[in-house]
């Protein structure tokens, strides 16, 4: 087993630099056409110096697309962990995950496919990403049931059960499609029934 040469003090603004370069150079080329090579041209180095960083372009890509998600998580869990029925938590999280990721379509729309390429080539980091939204999830869910808003007796079929009503407006594969008006009227009408379930019970 190789053991990796210790890093510099500056290491965390180098892996920046190189994520950030990265990013541009995906935009510019896709995926298909990028390579550890290009994104050291990019910064000027040595690919040497990204082999110090991440150990291969499979990691680079995969923190790329970990550091787009995490982008999207800060507001998100504020959202999740802040005051407020839960009703209103689950409207207002589903609505702000929509409206980020179409914002960035609108905004980037070759990145926004370049990441829709990379997600398939990443799935330990998608993974992460589930966990992390089940979770979030799972937390506006107690907090309404032991706030007496929602009945269910299975927090699992609870949380799998939301989850599954929104994919269409959350999966980077449909989202364009899905969520037609500047208010996701769609999606709203879907949380509305969603929301209905849980507080009759019908969820349990």
């Amino acid at each position: 087993m190789t053991i990796p040469a210790p890093l510099d003090p500056n290491t965390s603004d180098l892996r920046e630099r190189i994520l950030t370069a990265a990013e541009e150079v995906l935009r510019r080329y896709g995926p298909a056409k990028t390579s550890v090579v290009d994104v050291a041209r990019h910064l000027s180095m040595s690919h040497g110096n990204i082999y110090r960083v991440f150990a291969s372009k499979e990691a680079l890509r995969g923190a790329v697309v970990e550091r787009w998600l995490e982008r999207a998580h800060a507001p998100l869990a504020a959202i999740a962990a802040g005051p407020g029925p839960a009703s209103d938590r689950l409207v207002t999280w589903f609505t702000t995950l929509a409206r980020q990721k179409l914002d960035k379509v609108a905004s980037d729309p070759e990145l926004f496919q370049t990441y829709q390429a990379l997600l398939h080539q990443v799935p330990e980091v998608i993974d992460r990403h589930l966990v992390w939204l089940d979770g979030q999830v799972r937390q506006m869910l107690t907090d309404g049931q032991a706030a007496g808003e929602f009945r269910f007796a299975d927090l699992d079929r609870a949380t799998a059960a939301v989850l599954a009503a929104t994919v269409p407006f959350r999966h980077p594969d449909l989202i364009v499609a899905t969520n037609d008006s500047p208010d996701h009227a769609k999606l709203r009408a879907v949380l509305a029934l969603v929301i209905a379930g849980l507080k009759t019970g019908a969820l349990a």
